[in-house]
Formats: C-alpha cells, sequence, structure tokens
C-alpha cells in the first residue's frame, strides 16, 4: 500500500540515538534519463517505525515533484517484518549534465551520506520508441486496417481522477497541569496536538509559525506572572490517550504564576491543518493525494485560584513554592575582626524570580553586608525549577557561638501542604578571639591624627565657584575662535 509521509515529521535536529535494529539505506535513481522522466532520491527503512526524517536536498535545474512511499510486509518463520521506501522524485527543467553535490539525509536518528552524482538529462526521442518506419504499400496478403473515429471516441474519455477525504483521528488540547492552584503556585500549561499514527500521511503543518501568536495572545492570562519556555523544534512524543497509542506533538508551553485569586481561564482556540485526500484509484507513480484543509478547535479550560490563608501577625510575606535550603562558609575557622563568607542557597520549585531576600535580623556583636544575588533557572519535563544564590558577608565582634538562624529566615508557603512554614539555617560559627570594637565614626579619627590635622589647619578654605569648569570650556572657545580668524586673514592677505 503506497501511502505519503507529511513532512511535519521532518525535525531541524536528529535524535540522539537510531533505535535499536533500524536499517536504513540510501537509492539514487538513473544517472542519466530523459527529460519527460523523473530523477529519484529515496530511502530504504526497515525494522523501525518512521518518526521522522530531514528534509530531501535540493537539486539545481530540478525542482520537487512530490514523495511517494511503499510500505511491504514479510512473513517469514512466522515473524513479519515491514520495510519502508520513501521515495522523493525530482522533474528536469532542461536537457543538459547536472551535478548533485554530496548530501547527507537523517532518518530516525541515523544519517545516511551520498557522495553525489553526474546526472545527464537526455532529449524525450531518446527514452521513447524509435521513430515510425517510412510509409509504403502494406505487405501482400495484408490490407491495412480502417480507422473508425477518434481514440476517445472508441474508449471513451478518460474519467477524472476521484479523491475521497477519509476520517482522521486527531485532536487540538491545551492542557494545564492541574484543576485548582493556590496564588503564586507554578501551573504548568502545554498546547498540544494529537495524531494517530496511522494518520500520519494524511495532516500536515499549514503556516504555523504565522498561526502560533495569535493562539499565544488569547491564551495570555492578564493576572499571573508567565515563564514562557524558550522555543524549540516541534518533536512527537508516543503517548497513550484512552488506552489508544498517539504521537503527541507539543506545540508550546508556558508556566502562569497567579497573583489574585481570579481563576485563569483558557478559551477554546484553532489551529488549520493541511489535510489530504487520497485517490480513489490510486495510479503508480503518481502522488495520488489532493491537498485541502482542516481546522482544530481545543476545549476551553478553566483552573480555578484560592487566596492563600491570612499571614500570621508580625511575619514578613510568604514565597508559595517546593523549596529547600543549603549552605555554605568560605573557611573552617572563624574569628573575630574577620570577614566570613556565607553563601544562603533557596532551591526548588516556585517563582524563584519574585523569591525576596531574607533581611538579616540584628545580633549584638555581628555585622552583616549584602547579599549579592545569582539566580539560575531550569526549565524542563513542564516544570520551571532552579536556585537563588544569596552570598552575604558576616563580620563577627564578639567570641562564641553563633547561630545563622537567629539571623536569616525564609517564610514560605508550601502548596502541597496548604500552610505557612519557615526556612532556618541550620549552620553554627565557632568565633574565637578577641572582642573588637566598631571603628569609631571618620570624623572622630581625622580629629585625633596628627596629620589630618596639620593638613587641615594649613588648608585653603576659599570656597570654588562650582561653574569654574564651564567658564573655562567657554574661555578656550573663544582663544580657538580668534586663532583661526587670524590664520585665516593670513591665508587671504598670503594670496593677494
Amino acid at each position: 500500500m503506497a501511502a505519503s509521509t507529511a513532512s511535519y515529521a521532518q525535525p531541524t535536529t536528529p535524535l540522539a540515538a537510531p533505535p535499536a535494529g533500524q536499517q536504513a539505506t540510501l537509492e539514487l535513481g538513473r544517472s542519466s534519463f530523459p527529460v519527460n522522466e523523473y530523477f529519484t532520491i529515496a530511502f530504504r527503512l526497515s525494522g523501525a517505525p518512521l518518526e521522522r526524517y530531514s528534509a530531501f536536498p535540493d537539486i539545481e535545474g530540478f525542482k520537487k515533484s512530490g514523495k511517494t512511499s511503499t510500505t511491504t510486509t514479510r512473513t517469514v518463520g512466522g515473524r513479519s517484518s515491514v520495510e519502508l521506501v520513501l521515495t522523493q522524485r525530482y522533474a528536469a527543467f532542461a536537457e543538459g549534465e547536472f551535478v548533485l553535490k554530496p548530501f547527507s539525509l537523517t532518518v530516525n536518528g541515523q544519517q545516511l551520506r551520498s557522495a553525489g552524482a553526474t546526472l545527464r538529462v537526455l532529449p524525450q526521442a531518446a527514452a521513447g520508441t524509435p521513430p515510425p518506419a517510412a510509409a509504403g504499400p502494406p505487405p501482400a496478403g495484408k490490407q491495412p486496417l480502417v480507422g473508425i473515429g477518434n481514440l476517445d471516441q472508441l474508449l471513451g474519455k478518460p474519467k477524472p481522477q476521484e479523491y475521497v477525504e477519509p476520517r482522521d483521528n486527531a485532536f487540538l488540547s491545551v492542557e494545564p497541569d492541574r484543576a485548582s492552584a493556590w496564588v503564586g503556585e507554578p501551573v504548568h500549561v502545554g498546547l498540544y496536538f494529537y495524531l494517530a499514527p496511522a494518520d500520519q500521511g494524511l495532516l500536515d503543518f499549514y503556516r504555523f509559525a504565522e498561526q502560533l501568536p495569535p493562539i499565544l495572545r488569547q491564551l495570555r492570562q492578564p493576572t499571573a506572572w508567565e515563564e514562557a519556555f524558550d522555543e524549540t523544534d516541534i518533536r512527537p512524543d508516543s503517548v497513550r490517550v484512552g488506552g489508544k497509542p498517539y504521537l503527541r506533538y507539543q506545540l508550546h508551553e508556558t508556566v502562569y504564576y497567579p497573583l489574585s485569586a481570579r481563576a485563569l481561564t483558557f478559551p477554546r482556540v484553532a489551529l488549520q491543518m493541511k489535510k489530504y485526500r487520497l485517490a480513489k484509484r490510486p495510479i503508480e507513480g503518481d502522488d495520488n493525494r489532493l491537498e485541502g484543509y482542516k481546522t482544530y478547535f481545543s476545549q476551553p479550560r478553566t483552573v480555578q485560584v484560592r487566596a492563600l490563608p491570612p499571614v500570621p501577625a508580625g511575619a514578613a510575606p510568604a514565597a508559595v513554592g517546593r523549596y529547600q535550603l543549603r549552605e555554605g562558609v568560605g573557611s573552617t575557622s572563624f574569628r573575630t575582626g574577620h570577614t566570613i563568607s556565607y553563601t544562603l542557597t533557596v532551591e526548588g520549585e516556585g517563582n524563584l524570580t519574585a523569591l525576596a531576600p531574607p533581611e538579616p535580623r540584628p545580633v549584638p556583636g555581628l555585622e552583616v553586608y549584602g547579599p549579592e544575588v545569582h539566580l539560575e533557572l531550569t526549565r524542563a519535563d513542564g516544570r520551571v525549577t532552579g536556585r537563588k544564590v544569596l552570598r552575604y558577608r558576616l563580620v563577627p565582634r564578639q567570641p562564641g557561638r553563633l547561630r545563622l538562624r537567629d539571623v536569616l529566615r525564609v517564610p514560605v508557603f508550601h502548596p502541597d501542604r496548604g500552610r505557612y512554614d519557615t526556612l532556618r539555617p541550620e549552620l553554627e560559627l565557632a568565633v574565637t578571639g578577641p572582642a573588637v570594637t566598631p571603628p569609631q565614626e571618620v570624623t572622630a579619627f581625622v580629629r585625633t591624627d596628627p596629620f589630618y590635622a596639620q593638613q587641615l589647619a594649613s588648608a585653603d578654605a576659599t570656597l570654588m565657584d562650582m561653574d569654574t569648569p564651564r567658564q573655562v570650556k567657554r574661555y578656550a572657545n573663544l582663544v580657538l575662535a580668534l586663532l583661526l580668524a587670524l590664520a585665516g586673514i593670513g591665508w587671504w592677505t598670503a594670496r593677494r
């Protein structure tokens, strides 16, 4: 049975590795052929179903004229194997000699290479039957045939090709990963197109890059923080829906963080696809398809958003997410008056971009500077995870045990538990050394230092005009203008 494979199975990047047991070969047609015949490039695949393949090469002087595919099932010793041959046809524009440059074709992650060829396109007469012999008297004993009417009158006019539109098993879907969420809880939303494997030759994407922006504008939520995923190639993955196998194409995915208790509403969106009608009586060597269009609609979806419980009195605003703390220090010994480099990392799933660094609590005998903030986000498997690294500089002034849980705390709201919690550091630092008095103010230091006292006594206390640089620039421009005028007068005098 012959069926063409739709072009949406062609990605820009191959799979990491071909399926086990797959065998694929590349085949070129005749290098010398008449202008009224096709040149062909085909690949033969066995041992695995066709999932994706790269584009066939372009040949200068030729035009691509459709693809044909042939599937053959062989049964040997009770075992069945399926072999697929996909052929790309090329029609020559004119007679002559053309060069097919070396190229490669990727089939299910396996790369097939060809060294190219020199193609010779011959005149049409070179491919047909020899020209008819010169007219002469018929042989003895044989009478010439008598023609009655033309061929259309004898056999009837050829009937036009009839096409039928088979039913397809495909649908468009907008899928949130949860039906309800707390304010600030991440909600992953994917836009998917599902297609039955048997219908790959019936459908193809149509101007998808132009249709996607209007769809995304309809799905955008004004009351939510949006973290969009980077656009990648549309690659299908195999899933089961209602117990039936499907190819699922991920068209777009986004993570929303609701900012209020207003529900997230995703309306019905439409995607137009190419759909081919198949010839009722297939003709060997022909495409046997007629291009048409079909629009698919998704079902509207709603995600209910719940307001957070009241914040306890005196508590700081909490970050919503599934977080944990990690800590690190830059040394193993800690002395008074010396700077301690302390790193506090908040990692997990949630809106880390909006997570505010915790404010250090005042502790007697400790100075806290910072933090320096570094954010790392990871988007994978429909989740946005990452970590926020906070680097502080601690300067202890008194010896003893320094409990960092008394200095820094991260209030959070855990959506799975539905309650507030506080993440506290666990490190305790043993600070040694004598107590250090904080440095005095700079003004007091200047008054007691003999060098600065001498310099201040002899310093000029005359106030300077803040406009002095501007006046100097103005006078310099006047001097330059005068010099240019003198040079012009001298040049004019010399000419006379």
